[in-house]
């Protein structure tokens, strides 16, 4: 029998399913849990040590006899601190010792208990990983403790192996040991392909040819980094979901075939390939994160684990253009089956009937309207319909609901600091942008963003040398944080328009002439389409700025109708 502690188990599941062989176990109380696993698992051999100090050494020694990575179990409070002479040879050596530590709860550390100290960074940089488990008592916190477990892990057993320390907390009881097997824990691997991708790992190949629904989803990439002429076979043949932030010409319509599907268990792909990084769209996360059984496989050039689905089974390390080229060689003369087939022809249908439903709704004057109305003038810059100062066209959109509206209409890559989606820094960045480019850089940026950072109009930088005259500002400006007027149940709160949506009454006109920015204003759909097309084909040696003044109601309504007549029938 196993210990009652969700933790240990998981803990000491992947230690089986990640090859580990052998642990050095040391006395103690709160540490018993963990060696009672240890000792009742049959794949793992314990070799009892009473000294700590010596304990981690002789862990390094076996690590060094086996050429594998070796566990060391100790209690909590000193007991860890002692280990740390061993893990710093260990560091220096390229040696896996996995230190496996036990904990107080942390709402005792520093209360003048027993054996309580900081513990998750005792051992400094000398681990490549240091982990604190959670003590589950739901299922995310369970896929929390199993990620934690598998990056610590695949850490230590890396082709550079380094010592990782995993910390435990244990609350009392201590000593039930009550579960019958352990569970069947979701073990991540990480693979590191040759230099000329010609040996993918071996689960990716078969798994994209066995699944009847495979999608791959990118998220947001630099469009300098990808090429897509190499990957014609897997992209005709494999249904592709992406964002204005990745790097494709055309619109994929996901967020809105979601809106009406999101329950449809038929939709939900079987095997996932996740590119790239952050996706704007929290339904199409949890959309995915409902496709408990899928098989999902990361391709990133770091290698970290990033489980943003919460299905993640692989990581494959490189060069995701190269990765997927070398997919698209294997899998080219390969039929993909009959219901792969049809899930993506499903998939287009859908996404087809939303690209109509977009190009044909006319939303009332909103920001709405503004951002479609902007997106339709640049493609007529850019094809030379229009009479444009001649300069390809960059576009930046801030965070909220700008960049959701560049979802809807921007046919070509944006750029948004999606990194952590703050507010703060949109303008400057899309300044410094213009600063060193030869192309106009267009702004799409919401009124407290713009407010927030509108020191990035005061720099010189912008009026001096070749580039000055390339930064365009679209401001949508409905005197608050219009998204919060989405989230439900907030309109209950006295407090929901004055402090958290930050309502207000400013313009940007003081600024402007303030920093000698020239400036435009649109207050109703006869006057938005001449300003924009003042704002993208003027010649000017200074920036421009268009504010488009709409109520928060008007855009909420605007939203609101254009997801409400959307009709997917094909």
């Amino acid at each position: 029998m196993y210990s009652s502690k969700e933790n240990v188990n998981i803990l000491t599941a992947l230690l089986v399913k990640h090859g580990i062989n052998h642990a050095v176990v040391c006395p103690g109380s709160r540490n018993a849990p963990i060696v009672h696993n240890l000792n009742e698992c049959p794949a793992i051999t314990c070799h009892p040590a009473s000294d700590e100090r010596s304990a981690a050494f002789y862990a390094l020694g076996m690590a060094q006899a086996t050429d594998n990575a070796v566990a060391v179990c100790v209690t909590s409070g000193t007991a860890l601190l002692n280990v740390a002479p061993a893990v710093a040879e260990a560091y220096y050596q390229h040696q896996a010792i996995i230190v496996i530590a036990a904990d107080r709860p942390q709402q005792w550390i520093d209360q003048l208990d027993g054996q309580t100290l900081p513990q998750p960074d005792a051992l400094g940089r000398f681990v490549g990983k240091a982990v604190t488990l959670p003590e589950p008592t739901n299922d995310e916190e369970r896929w929390y403790c199993n990620r934690l477990v598998n990056e610590a892990l695949i850490e230590a057993t890396d082709e550079v192996a380094k010592p990782v320390l995993i910390n435990v907390p244990i609350s009392e009881p201590l000593f039930s040991f009550d579960t019958t097997a352990l569970p069947d824990e979701r073990h991540i691997v990480r693979s590191r392909p040759a230099t000329d991708y010609c040996s993918l790992h071996k689960q990716l190949i078969e798994g994209m040819m066995k699944a009847q629904r495979p999608m791959i989803v990118f998220g947001q990439a630099n469009p300098n980094h990808y090429d897509r002429s190499g990957v014609d076979y897997l992209f005709g043949h494999v249904i592709v979901l992406h964002e204005q932030l990745s790097s494709f010409p055309h619109i994929s319509h996901f967020d809105e075939v979601l809106s009406k599907y999101a329950d449809d268990d038929t939709l939900l792909p079987d095997f996932i390939i996740h590119v790239g990084d952050a996706i704007v769209s929290k339904r199409l996360r949890h959309f995915l994160r409902r496709a408990n059984n899928a098989v999902t496989w990361r391709i990133s050039p770091s290698g970290k684990v990033e489980d943003s689905f919460m299905n993640l089974c692989g990581i494959v390390v490189g060069d995701e253009e190269f990765v997927l080229q070398a997919l698209n060689d294997k899998l080219r003369y390969i039929n993909i089956s009959r219901p792969a087939a049809e899930y993506r022809r499903r998939w287009l249908r859908l996404l087809s009937a939303a690209s109509r439903h977009a190009d044909l709704y006319v939303p009332q004057f909103s920001q709405m309207a503004a951002v479609k109305e902007l997106e339709s003038q640049i493609r007529d810059v850019s094809s030379g319909m229009a009479d444009a100062f001649a300069k390809p066209v960059t576009v930046h959109y801030a965070n909220s609901s700008a960049i959701r509206l560049a979802n809807i209409y921007a046919q070509h890559h944006v750029w948004c600091n999606r990194g952590v989606n703050g507010i703060e820094g949109s303008l400057s960045t899309a300044a410094g942008f213009s600063v060193v480019s030869g192309e106009m850089v267009v702004c799409v940026i919401g009124d407290l963003s713009f407010f927030y950072d509108q020191n990035a109009l005061w720099n010189k930088c912008l009026y001096k040398g070749s580039h000055r005259g390339n930064l365009r500002i679209l401001l949508l400006n409905n005197g608050c944080g219009g998204i919060f007027s989405q989230l439900p149940g907030l309109e209950h709160s006295s407090a929901a328009a004055s402090l958290v949506a930050a309502a207000h009454n400013t313009t940007a006109e003081g600024i402007c002439r303030q920093n000698g920015v020239e400036y435009l204003v649109a207050c109703d759909t006869e006057e938005l389409p001449k300003a924009i097309r003042h704002l993208l084909t003027a010649d000017s040696s200074r920036p421009i700025l268009l504010e488009v003044v709409t109520s928060a109601a008007a855009d909420r309504r605007a939203i609101d109708d254009y997801y409400s007549t959307l009709s997917l029938a094909t």
